[in-house]
Parts: structure tokens; sequence; C-alpha cells
């Protein structure tokens, strides 16, 4: 198999690595970056568990080969915090149970805070509209829905 050399930016970081080059963006921040926070839930794009941001824009890093993303920024659950300080949607999910066995929430956080950030006061069908491509075995949905509502509140009033 053929390696290939990237140099993105992960999280603010500029960083370099070496992959194969049928490796998955998953894969290589798993295993090559040391970023275990994304999960792999089907490794065909339909669950959502792997969601993290490319240049802006919310993809399945199990659908993105690591070597697309020379010279791209990439977030990660692990770039939602700021230090030790969560995000209020982490917190939210947290203050309301809006995880279990914790699978698929770091691709809800990523995909609701893309949400946010790009429509900061959504109607509920908006969000169940957005959450759509992300699934969860355990909550259900309704305590998600309310946690990514509840900060959206939060957010407009601070």
């Amino acid at each position: 198999m053929s390696r290939t050399h990237v140099t993105t930016t992960v999280n603010g970081d500029d960083v370099e690595f070496l992959c194969d080059t049928e490796e998955t963006l998953l894969d290589a921040l798993r295993e090559r970056l040391g970023l275990i926070g994304s999960k792999e839930g089907c490794a065909s794009g339909d669950c959502g568990a792997c969601s993290v941001m490319l240049d802006g824009r919310l993809v399945c890093s199990c659908l993105v080969l690591a070597a697309e993303t020379e010279d791209r920024k990439v977030e990660t659950i692990e770039g939602m915090a700021d230090g030790d300080a969560l995000h209020p949607l982490q917190t939210k999910f947290l203050e309301m149970g809006a995880l279990q066995c914790g699978i698929c929430t770091p691709g809800f956080l990523i995909a609701a805070k893309a949400l946010l950030d790009e429509n900061p006061d959504p109607t509920e069908s908006e969000v169940r509209y957005w959450l759509a491509g992300n699934l969860c075995r355990c909550t259900g949905y309704d305590k998600i829905i309310r946690a990514v509502m509840e900060t959206a509140e939060d957010m407009q009033g601070a």
C-alpha cells in the first residue's frame, strides 16, 4: 500500500502525519494523531458518530480520505472545549443526561455545534432535521433535542 505525507490543521494546530493513501480521516485521527473522540459506528456514513468539521462543513470522517485533508482545516470533538472549559453544548448534554454509552455523543455534539454556528435560534423541527444524520441506540432523541434547544436559548441570552 502506498503512503503519503499530510500537512493539515486539526483543532487549530498544524499537524503532519504519514498515512496509507486509502486510510480514512477517522482512522488517521484515531491512530496517527491519538484523537480518539470521534467514534466508528458504521464505517459507511450512516450513523454520524464520526462527524467532524472539514473546512467549516460537517462531514463523516469515515467517508473522507486522510490524504484529502492536505492544507485543510479539521475540527474534532477534542477541539470543542476551550481548555478545561466545556462548550455550552457539552455542559448541557451532561446536565440533561443527553448521553448514555457515548458512541454517538461526539457526533451529535459536533453536528449540534455546526447547527448553532449557522443558526443560533433554530426551531425544534430544524434541530431534528439537522441531527437526522446522527443515530443513537440508547437515549432516544428527546434529551438530545432538548439539550440543543436549551443551549440555543442560553447562548441567545448570554
